[in-house]
């Protein structure tokens, strides 16, 4: 097996987030794992970008200065 540079991490997810993921991964045409690695590196960018942490809970709504 070749070393791509990634980091095998294991995770545990709720079956309702599991379930969610799967869907969304599905329309976006990825694997839940691909899925993962997509969002955890939209959030990372995102508070590169403007320094504020990540909501605590996925659920609510982040608030955006939209005006």
């Amino acid at each position: 097996m070749a070393d791509n540079g990634k980091k095998q991490v294991p995770l545990r997810l709720s079956a309702k987030l599991y379930d969610a993921i799967a869907g969304w991964a599905e329309d976006d045409f990825r694997s839940v794992n691909g899925q993962i690695e997509y969002l955890l590196t939209e959030c990372v960018r995102q508070r590169k970008k403007n320094g504020r942490p990540v909501p605590h809970e996925l659920d609510v709504p982040p608030e955006l200065d939209i005006e």
